[in-house]
């Protein structure tokens, strides 16, 4: 990968502030869009704004080709079908339409791991409470791999759903999703995986895994904020309950009914985002082009720079195996003596450094697991990052440390 012609794709990456070059390791959280995102987004808008799937004018039709131009492309990425992707807000939105629209009854069983984001452990606290469904943990290890002993040791009949992070935003493990759902399946249970840490880093081949639904967001593959998908085997698709109901979502009304539209209508209620749509189709081409193989192994580079930068930092507490074969470019880790949060807004202020301090949207994990109630800083990579910033940030980590720490 020509990683300075990539670079040359990003216009925020040559924006100033205060005067200076910014360095962006808030990728988990967020990543910059290209151009041809941000140029797919713009020609909606400019050239042909309108309804898809409602209007017959050359306006509308466009929009519509776009619109479902951009279903195939995000299926494309994952290897899924037609007909087996729905668009969402994100994929917190994706996972609550799975958790309203499977049939759960109560004593029936739901498992997830200690190392879940909120938006993987909320939906099934409330259906534990609304509907009696049981929710249980599955520990993980301490340095955020998955412990397959647990698992086996949790899963049983009564258990209705599997539903995983596939990638940790806190230590940037992954699972063995595969062997996970060959369990769950000899179980009779279904697998979901929230893969919005692993779509943007590395191919995802969704009928290898075998997986029954995978979630993933546009705003973390180089797409727009307010995309996202919910993967689903077409026949599970067509048997679950509609979530939010309304315009789009039908086929037929009768004076007190309705006949649900086909997949993907029956579950995008309304007039959707189409610009956004159609910049996450834009995204899903432009990581194609790169090759996610390409991403991948590029980032094992940049991971392996920036563990061993930080293993030389004395105080330093890292969250994960530290191995560029184990865990992506991301790592939450933690100093005696020196709030995550100051720590950030020192790197903020002297070197525009830019990454994220706090839980992660991991509060049992923080909490529960590696005892840290004040949360970790977390620098988080993309493949638009060098190993030049890496040495930046280390030696302005390292700095800061000397000056504050204990």
């Amino acid at each position: 990968m020509n990683i300075e012609k990539i670079r040359e794709d990003f216009p925020i990456l040559h924006k100033k502030v205060r005067g200076k070059p910014i360095i962006y390791f808030d990728n988990s959280c967020v990543t910059l869009k290209p151009q041809q995102v941000i140029d797919a987004i713009v020609s909606y808008y400019m050239e042909y704004t309108a309804c898809h799937g409602r209007s017959l004018h050359a306006f509308a039709t466009k929009t519509t080709e776009k619109y479902d131009e951009a279903h195939e492309k995000v299926a494309k990425l994952i290897h899924a079908e037609h007909g087996e992707i729905v668009f969402t807000k994100n994929a917190t939105e994706a996972i609550n339409i799975v958790a309203n629209g499977i049939s759960f009854k109560k004593g029936d069983k739901i498992l997830t791991t200690t190392l879940e984001h909120n938006s993987n452990l909320i939906p099934w606290f409330k259906l534990q409470k609304e509907k009696g469904a049981i929710h249980e943990f599955v520990d993980v290890n301490t340095d955020g791999t998955f412990n397959m002993e647990a698992f086996e040791n949790k899963i049983d009949s009564h258990t209705k759903l599997v539903s995983f992070v596939f990638t940790s935003n806190v230590t940037g493990t992954t699972i063995p999703a595969k062997e996970i759902a060959k369990i769950a399946h000899d179980y009779g249970a279904l697998v979901l995986l929230d893969a919005a840490q692993t779509v943007p880093h590395r191919p995802v081949d969704v009928k290898q895994i075998d997986c029954d639904f995978l979630v993933f967001s546009g705003h973390k593959m180089c797409g727009p904020s307010g995309t996202g998908a919910l993967y689903g085997k077409r026949h599970l698709l067509e048997e679950m309950n509609q979530f939010i109901v309304g315009g789009e979502t039908v086929a037929k009304v009768t004076h007190d009914d309705w006949v649900p539209a086909e997949i993907p209508a029956k579950f995008e209620a309304g007039l959707q985002n189409y610009a956004g749509a159609i910049g996450f189709g834009a995204a899903a081409d432009y990581l194609m082009h790169i090759g996610l193989d390409n991403i991948h192994e590029y980032e094992k580079t940049l991971a392996k720079h920036l563990f061993s930068g930080l293993q030389e930092i004395d105080g330093l507490n890292a969250y994960g195996p530290l191995d560029p074969e184990k865990q992506g470019p991301v790592v939450a880790c933690s100093i005696k003596g020196i709030s995550a949060h100051d720590i950030a807004i020192i790197l903020d202020e002297t070197a525009n450094i830019f990454l994220r301090s706090g839980m992660h949207c991991a509060h049992y994990f923080h909490q529960n697991v590696i005892h840290e109630t004040e949360g970790t800083l977390r620098p988080s990579l993309y493949f638009y990052n060098t190993e030049e910033e890496i040495d930046t940030f280390i030696s302005t980590l390292s700095e800061i440390v000397k000056t504050f720490g204990k």
